[in-house]
């Protein structure tokens, strides 16, 4: 049996790591080479990516995938979505700001005053959130110095290859790319003072962005492709989705929960846009219509606070078992309640919403969590459905989530509709599967991709009770 590796980069706002992916006949798996910390750092003027750290961590962790599997044949990156580097004579200018750096509400402003929102969603079909690019393009002073703009995956593509360009999943997290044409909005981004000309040229999952630079591939050990992928991890996280009907919804679930349906043509309503649904684009021209719901940051953030509390860290599948255990009414909140979106005394603000009905003990309060997330997540499928027209069947909740069968089974009850929990490692499956068919190692369709996941990474099913 012929086997295909490749190296899948996947970046997130805390974390990050480099994985083998192996594909062939019944045969899609990962293997872990490298993990690595990421996180904002304060600077003079503000907030930003310890980037060049974060870049020699990726090198490194390819150097050591190639180490441990010398055929692998190309290279995948993913990361998080709206943040960027400023490049000007073939370098980075400056440390990529992070997306909760403050000057964002100052972008958010002039803006609207430009554009308001009810005319951007028409435009771009996104949500709002105030640190969406847009925001921050228009309050960067180096613009100017700027030859082009790349996200965080085109630009660690760009350092690797230096070859530039914009890989459509994540150039549609900008607001600056129009919603029905798949293509830069530079009418927009003209009238709101953003030189058009920063904007690199467009390329699609599976297209062949460069090689390695000489000296990097003599680091890494092998001369090797960067290839585009769904470079927003949610848009890889989908690829790996095993939708198993056209009326399936997904849920994506981490520290956030990203809950929604594919479609082939975007919903730009006024429902959808005061819903505050968004059109992200997907893999093969999908739209991935979905909102952003509070996850597990929650639990975790909660969790953290009893360990400071106890000076002793927690058991968290043990937590979770005695919250399953816990019967009778549970009282619930809204999981979206803006008063928990920071860091802090999670404990303290969850039992300020629960007033009096505050459960005293730890699994009590842990299973109204978990069942005020689910309940969160109830509430986004059923206004997916409702926005899209689209009668559900049932939810494929993939990710870290997918572990946690008190949420999944809580989700199958709030839903009413069978819960299918997994693949856990979504993300790298979907940039490994992208590398994948663009090498002529995987299936071309994505149904045939999601069957593919299906027989490898069986889902487990929760029904509604």
């Amino acid at each position: 049996m012929t086997v295909t590796a490749v190296a899948a980069v996947d970046l997130g706002a805390t974390s990050g790591r480099v994985m083998i992916g192996r594909i062939g006949d019944d045969r899609l798996d990962l293997e872990l080479v490298a993990r690595f910390p990421n996180g904002p750092v304060e600077r003079e003027d503000g907030l930003h990516w310890d980037f060049g750290a974060l870049f020699e961590h990726v090198v490194a962790g390819l150097a050591e995938a190639v180490r441990r599997e010398p055929g692998i044949e190309s290279i995948g990156i993913d990361s998080w979505a709206v943040d960027y580097g400023l490049v000007g004579d073939g370098e980075l200018l400056a440390e990529p700001f992070h997306y909760r750096d403050d000057r964002t509400a100052r972008g958010v402003a002039e803006v609207h005053a430009e554009a308001p929102f009810a005319e951007l969603y028409r435009r771009n079909g996104l949500q709002f959130l105030p640190f969406n690019t847009l925001y921050q393009y228009r309050v960067d002073a180096r613009l100017a110095d700027a030859e082009t703009a790349l996200l965080i995956p085109d630009l660690i593509a760009f350092l690797l290859t230096g070859a530039a360009a914009a890989e459509r999943t994540n150039a549609s997290t900008t607001g600056l790319l129009g919603v029905e044409t798949g293509e830069w909005d530079t009418e927009l981004a003209d009238r709101l003072g953003i030189p058009s000309g920063i904007l690199p040229g467009l390329v699609d999952p599976g297209t062949t962005i460069g090689m390695l630079h000489a000296g990097l591939a003599a680091r890494i050990g092998r001369d090797l492709p960067v290839i585009a992928v769904g470079s927003h991890d949610t848009a890889s996280a989908v690829v790996a989705a095993p939708l198993s009907t056209p009326r399936s919804a997904y849920i994506s679930c981490g520290t956030w929960g990203l809950v929604g349906v594919e479609l082939t043509e975007p919903v730009l309503t006024d429902a959808a846009r005061q819903a505050n649904f968004t059109h992200e684009l997907g893999v093969d021209g999908r739209y991935r219509f979905l909102h952003n719901v509070t996850g597990l940051w929650l639990l975790s953030e909660t969790v953290r606070a009893w360990e400071a509390t106890d000076g002793s860290s927690i058991d968290l599948p043990e937590l979770l078992a005695a919250a399953s255990a816990v019967t009778g009414d549970v009282p619930t909140f809204d999981a979206n309640d803006p008063s928990l979106s920071a860091p802090g005394d999670m404990p303290a603000r969850i039992a300020t919403l629960l007033g009096s009905a505050a459960p005293a003990t730890r699994p009590a309060f842990a299973r109204s969590i978990v069942e005020s997330i689910a309940m969160a997540f109830a509430d986004a499928v059923q206004t997916a459905s409702a926005l899209s027209g689209r009668e559900l069947d049932c939810i494929h909740m993939v990710g870290g989530g997918s572990l946690n069968r008190l949420l999944c089974q809580a989700t199958a009850d709030r839903t009413g509709l069978p819960v299918l929990a997994g693949p856990v490692e979504a993300t790298a499956l979907g940039n490994v599967l992208v590398q994948a068919r663009a090498l002529g190692a995987a299936p071309a369709s994505l149904d045939e991709l999601r069957a593919l996941v299906a027989a490898t990474h069986a889902p487990e099913r929760f029904d509604p009770r």
